[in-house]
This record gives structure tokens, C-alpha cells and sequence, in this order.
């Protein structure tokens, strides 16, 4: 699949210009989505997955949350790759950059309609994180997030819905149930499948749960005035 937007830079609020995916909505435009990365960078399946959602109608931005560390960072799911993904995302970025960052791509779309936000691993924690801070989104979808456990004691400033594996050995169930307890007004989704199971060049990738998933985000967006 040949993805159709393109890099751009855009200045974030520390004053750092990092490459940012960009596509247009392929017919009416129903809102702004800022999409967020997995550990691995902005990698060709997570252009993809914006050209999909700019296939909806969605304008969507997805920052390269590491290009201050590592510019143009682009990871494969090789043994070697994760483990130097893991040390970008725990030992050399800071979270609250990518929350500080994510916020830029709202202020950039939210003149122009309802935002909405999803990310997928690392993206899904960011996008839980920002569902608690920022004000300025109509709803936001989750994939996955290993840190939202953690920050389960943080509530979401609009309807935001969940995604887990049930046989993700990374986010233990008892996390998920805790999520899940503490907060009756989010949908959290168990699937059948693993960790990272919307990706399709994952071992984990389960189709029916990732088109389920997809369709139960485009629902909420829909639902929210996107």
C-alpha cells in the first residue's frame, strides 16, 4: 500500500521543529485526528494507518515523537530493534515531551472542527495521557497502552474508549480490570489476540480484532461529532 501524505516539520512548544506525517481527508472532512506512534517511530504501518483514517475523512498529523534524540527514527520488529526502541522510549525521551508535543498537533487542527486522538503501544499511553490533560479533544481511542495501568487514577476530559489483548504478556489483566473498574464510563475492549495486534507486520496481528477495533473507534469518532 503506497501511503499518500508526506513529512512535514512543524515547531513544537519548546521550540524544536520535528517531522510530523501529514495527509489530507480524501472527501468531506470530518475532523482533525492526531495519531501517535508506537515505540517504533512513524514507521511506514503507522503512515498507513493515517492514510486509512484521512481515507475517512480525517486530517491527520503523527509526530515523530523522536526526532530530537534520534532524527528519523524508523524501527523494525527484529529482536535488535526492539530493544533499541526501548531504550529511545525509556532511557533517552521523555514522556512529557510526546504529551507537550501531541498537543501541538491539536492546536494545529482544532480551528477546523472536533480533534480526535488515537495511538497504538507508546501512542496508546500518550493518547490515554492526553484524554486526562488536554481539553481540546471530542474523543480519543487508546490501542494497547503498557503505561495506562499506572495512570489509571487519571479521568478523561471526553469519551474515550479502550483496547487490550487478553494475551498481551506486556499489560497484565489485573491492570486492565483495575483500568476498567476505576472508570465505568470508558468501553474497555478485551480481544482475543496479543499485544500490537493492529499491526499486520506483527506476529501478534489478528485480523478480526484490528478491524473490530478500527470499527469500534470510527464509531466513537463518529458519534462525537466527527
Amino acid at each position: 500500500m503506497a501511503v499518500r501524505g508526506r513529512m512535514i516539520r512543524m515547531r513544537m512548544s519548546d521550540g524544536a521543529e520535528i517531522g510530523v506525517y501529514h495527509v489530507e481527508p480524501k472527501g468531506e472532512r470530518r475532523g482533525g485526528l492526531v495519531l501517535i506512534q508506537e515505540i517504533f517511530g512513524v514507521t511506514e504501518h503507522i503512515r498507513e494507518q493515517c492514510d486509512l483514517f484521512a481515507d475517512q475523512g480525517y486530517e491527520v498529523l503523527a509526530p515523530a515523537l523522536y526526532d530530537r534524540e534520534v532524527p528519523g527514527f524508523e524501527a523494525t520488529y527484529s529482536p535488535e530493534d526492539i530493544q533499541r526502541a526501548m531504550q529511545v522510549a525509556r532511557l533517552q525521551h521523555d514522556f512529557k515531551v510526546s504529551l507537550e508535543d501531541a498537543q501541538t498537533c491539536i492546536d494545529a487542527l482544532k480551528g477546523k472542527g472536533p480533534v480526535f486522538m488515537t495511538g497504538y503501544c507508546y501512542g496508546g499511553s500518550v493518547t490515554w495521557a492526553m484524554a486526562c490533560r488536554s481539553r481540546d479533544l471530542a474523543a480519543a481511542s487508546g490501542y494497547y497502552g503498557g503505561m495506562i495501568p499506572s495512570m489509571a487514577d487519571q479521568t478523561p476530559n471526553c469519551p474515550t474508549i479502550l483496547h487490550f489483548g487478553r494475551d498481551d504478556h506486556g499489560i497484565p489483566m489485573e491492570g486492565v480490570q483495575k483500568v476498567a473498574e476505576l472508570h465505568p464510563e470508558v468501553a474497555v475492549h478485551v480481544y482475543e489476540a496479543g499485544h500490537g495486534f493492529q499491526s499486520d507486520r506483527r506476529a501478534d496481528y489478528h485480523e478480526p480484532s484490528a478491524r473490530l477495533a478500527r470499527e469500534r473507534t470510527l464509531a466513537l469518532f463518529h458519534a462525537n461529532g466527527g
